[in-house]
């Protein structure tokens, strides 16, 4: 069997040097012509054997790593994807992954997120600890690997760089990752190697592609080993004139021109043959025009089938043994494993396969279920189903990189729902906990105003009415006075029902703490009833003041104080009372 190149894939934080370091291991300005400096779409990269003979030449005769693969196929992605919408049935379609680490920003969210992915499809990978250039008082060594280039630098910038290094350390230990320095691992099965480097000047590149290679031939032998199927996974899906254009990998076998290929849909498998093949040139020097390809390499496909085609998808060379009806079933088990939900929860939509997995691993972790998982734009569909769901915090659509169709916005379903979208999945689910945090709290102050309000009253030496009704006056000392709750005493005597609260001479229903306001109670004698200074309290049955403890997180300090005392006068003839 032949060996392909691996495929390996650069991930990271927004910022942190991605694009940056695959253009110097390139050498070309790519990231430069980005809007922003943010990769927008996803692109691979050929380094040719005779290419990482030339670049990590110093590092592979050093540590006397033997060069046996064809080469290495970088794919770039964008920030916002995580690397999420490359994969394949079984894991990751990336062989191999570089995790991009600035040293002086350290784990941030998007990294957090890349470590669940990789371990969740148990990729191996290294750490590119970059930007060591930026450490302060650096004396850059392009000439010395990074191991020599740290061991150049003065003592205090040394220190520096040291206390960076492990507190990174520190920081990939509490994610369960246990990582050092590359040179000092002596089982790579173990432990994740950090090559020290910078995207800029140049240090440690030798290190990464030698670390790749070396990685790759060790541990990979089996996984980049080629049949003559040819299997591939479409990354983006372009349209000029009615025609499809893919943008595809082909990660195993051969794949010519006068080949029929079947490719993956929710609806049915559609099969097509091939108008044109173009393939990636090495170092990113665009495409040329193939009558056959080979993998692992990166291409652009131009079909004859004009039916809707879905990025993240698989496809397959149909062959007299590789029917069409074998292949469907691989696909029927591929796609029905990416769409298992659970029997409640949330809507969620994403732009592709890969994406959609990647955001329910991450909705999978942060214990939040999803009751129905698809692929494209938010469509009506997706806003009458949230829309009939049974617990008001799961009346959501989660968008990750998808819009939302304009046949939606005049929905009446859409007042019942929540849509959030974002195209960093971080941030979305974040904003997703935070609005589920806030709506069940909602939900929970809601069925509290259903409840009497909790009040504590002081009598005060007023009474304009001794009867028929009562008519007196009482200070707030606590809590929120309302209009027709009904009060008890400190002997748990009940005194009557407010039926009008009076403040500076007008009607109102509801009054705040610290106020002092005329109240009306029929059916009390004020003489015979009250005595002036004595507290009055809400009369709570034993259900209301258990629902008040089970929300005491929602209530102030002064209504747990009252709750307190309410429960200590009800308690003097049942001490079991509200517990």
């Amino acid at each position: 069997m032949t060996i392909r190149q691996p495929i390996v894939t650069v991930a990271g934080h927004v910022d942190h040097g991605k694009t940056s370091l695959l253009d110097k291991i390139r050498c070309t300005s790519l990231q430069e012509c980005e809007a922003g400096g943010i990769t927008q779409k996803i692109s691979f990269t050929t380094l040719p054997k005779e290419d990482i003979e030339k670049r990590a030449k110093t590092t592979l005769d050093k540590f006397k790593i033997p060069l046996e693969i064809p080469g290495l196929l970088f794919i770039d992605t964008p920030g916002h994807a995580a690397f999420t919408n490359i994969r394949k049935r079984g894991g990751s379609l990336a062989d191999i992954a570089i995790l991009v680490i600035d040293i002086n920003d350290g784990i941030r969210p998007q990294t957090q997120e890349v470590l669940q992915i990789l371990k969740a499809n148990k990729t191996p990978f290294i750490i590119a600890l970059n930007k060591i250039d930026n450490v302060g008082g650096w004396k850059t060594s392009p000439n010395l690997l990074s191991l020599e280039a740290v061991e150049n630098q003065a003592t205090n910038v040394k220190l520096n760089f040291e206390e960076k290094f492990y507190t990174i350390i520190g920081s990939l230990h509490s994610h369960g990752i246990t990582a050092d320095m590359y040179s000092k691992i002596e089982d790579f099965t173990k432990a994740v190697a950090i090559v020290p480097c910078s995207a800029r000047t140049g240090e440690g590149i030798s290190e990464i592609l030698a670390m790749i290679t070396a990685l790759s031939q060790k541990f990979l032998s089996n996984r980049i080993q080629t049949k003559e199927l040819g299997k591939g996974v479409i990354l983006e899906v372009k349209k000029d004139k009615a025609m499809n254009f893919l943008e595809c990998i082909l990660y195993d076998g051969k794949l010519s021109q006068t080949d029929e290929i079947a490719i993956a849909s929710f609806e049915k498998t559609i099969s097509t043959k091939i108008r044109n093949i173009q393939e990636a040139k090495p170092l990113n020097k665009g495409y040329e025009t193939k009558t056959e390809v080979k993998a692992a390499t990166g291409i652009k496909l131009q079909i004859m089938s004009k039916e809707e085609i879905l990025p993240g998808m698989p496809f397959q060379v149909i062959t007299n043994e590789n029917t069409l009806e074998k292949i469907q079933e691989e696909f029927a088990k591929e796609i029905s494993e990416e769409i298992i939900c659970d029997e409640t929860g949330i809507v969620a939509k994403a732009d592709s396969l890969g994406s959609l997995e990647a955001l329910l691993v991450l909705l999978k972790e942060a214990r939040i279920p999803v009751v129905k998982a698809g692929i494209g734009p938010i469509t009506k569909k997706d806003v009458y189903l949230a829309s009939t769901l049974e617990k008001e915090e799961d009346r959501i659509v989660l968008g990750f990189n998808v819009e939302t169709q304009e046949e939606i916005i005049n929905l009446d379903e859409l007042k019942k729902i929540k849509i959030l979208t974002n195209e960093v999945v971080y941030k979305l689910i974040e904003d997703l906990e935070k609005y589920q945090t806030e709506k069940v709290q909602e939900i929970e102050r809601k069925k509290l105003s259903e409840l009497p309000t909790i009040c504590k009253l002081k009598v005060l030496d007023f009474c304009f009415r001794n009867s028929s009704p009562a008519v007196f006056g009482v200070k707030i000392e606590a809590g929120t006075l309302k209009a027709h709750e009904r009060f008890i005493n400190r002997d748990d005597k009940k005194i009557g029902q407010i039926k009008e609260i009076q403040h500076e001479k007008k009607s109102i229903n509801k009054i705040e703490s610290g106020k002092e306001v005329a109240i009306s109670m029929p059916g009390v004698n004020f003489e015979r009833q009250i005595a002036v200074g004595e507290n009055l309290y809400t009369n709570l049955a034993e259900s209301e003041f258990r629902k008040f403890k089970e929300h005491k997180n929602l209530l102030s300090s002064e209504e747990k104080s009252i709750l307190q005392e309410i429960a200590q006068i009800k308690r003097r003839e049942n001490n079991t009372w509200g517990i």
